[in-house]
């Protein structure tokens, strides 16, 4: 006999494809990916184009991990970042405090944001639409209230002091900047295939159906709160690996990280990349970054000139860039067999 995730599955539109072909296809893709910009390093010595890539690793998994909410569960949250600095700073504090190796101190902030996720999200899922997404941005703030006023332990609003440390594991050295580039790629491309092979599973289906139709995964044996709760854990997890590649490449943790204009910022970045399509918040990411580097570089209006061009995509397109384009090709291609 099926079990629920699958006969949702099926409901949804079809056979899930986290099949040994679509998944083989994924790692394809992946290693691919990963060997292009592995490869940068030795074709450049610039040093703009090797941070822009450890940043974007970092963005591209916190925009993604919110996706699986917003694009893949229909929960829009605007305290996103609650993970994404919970997991920098519970990293920055072991490898301070307690001299823990890279590999534990990325498995503790993982532990600690999963545990903050469960709790977080066993109240938040109960609630739909506005009420979820400023509920999830009222715990964000807590968090980041507890982060300034916890100054004997997080350094307060001059963040976390001192460095990272980054002692060698397994033959890595991370502070040696082209390790640290590689590292960050090679993790950034683990986390997306890793979240893409969840998407494309039955629990992916599942969550799908539930954002289409709650009532109907309940008539099928759906546990909708379970599910919500299992993608509200699930992001928050990788997203605090995103906070940990940031933490990594600053040598620090700071307020900022958890602060509500972080969760906004990953919401923009999955409105210019598009909701609908894995790939989109990962091209959301490197717009907004490169937005950002441009309009730094070139005029003090910052924020006036970043809001104009975010305007003028969303006016443009009317929806993010890989949706669009999609869209585009499915117009294309269905005029090409009607004709």
């Amino acid at each position: 006999m099926s079990s629920p995730s699958t006969r949702i599955a099926g409901a949804a539109g079809g056979q899930p494809a986290s099949n040994a072909a679509g998944a083989g296809r994924d790692l394809f893709w992946a290693v691919l990916v990963f060997a292009l910009v592995a490869v940068l390093p030795l074709l450049t010595d610039s040093r703009v184009l090797s941070d822009y890539v450890i940043r974007l690793s970092a963005f591209a998994i916190f925009a993604t991990s919110l996706n699986i909410l917003v694009g893949y569960g229909g929960m829009v949250s605007f305290g996103h970042a609650m993970f994404f600095g919970g997991g920098a700073y519970a990293f920055g504090l072991l490898m301070q405090k307690a001299g823990t190796s890279v590999p534990m101190g990325m498995l503790g902030a993982i532990v600690f944001s999963a545990v903050l996720a469960l709790a977080v999200g066993a109240i938040c899922v109960r609630l739909k639409e506005i009420y979820f997404a400023f509920l999830t941005l009222a715990f964000q703030m807590l968090l980041h209230s507890v982060i300034l006023s916890w100054i004997s332990l997080t350094g307060g609003d001059q963040g976390l002091m001192g460095g990272i440390p980054r002692p060698p594991f397994l033959g890595i050295d991370l502070g040696q900047d082209r390790n640290l580039y590689w590292f960050s790629a090679a993790v950034a491309v683990i986390c997306l295939l890793a979240m893409r092979l969840v998407l494309q599973s039955p629990f992916g289906y599942t969550l799908r159906m539930v954002r289409d139709n709650a009532d109907r995964a309940r008539f099928l044996g759906i546990d909708v709160w379970r599910v919500k709760l299992y993608a509200f854990v699930l992001s928050g997890v990788f997203a605090s690996i995103g906070g940990v590649l940031l933490a990594l490449f600053v040598s620090g943790a700071y307020p900022d990280f958890s602060y509500w204009t972080m969760s906004g910022e990953a919401v923009f970045m999955i409105m210019l990349g598009g909701l609908h399509v894995f790939a989109g918040p990962v091209l959301g990411a490197g717009l907004l970054l490169l937005f950002n580097d441009l309009v730094s570089r070139f005029t003090e209006y910052h924020g006036l000139a970043l809001g104009v061009i975010v305007l003028l995509f969303a006016l443009g397109f009317k929806r993010g860039i890989a949706d669009f384009i999609g869209h585009a090709y499915r117009r294309v291609a269905t005029g090409k067999r009607t004709g």
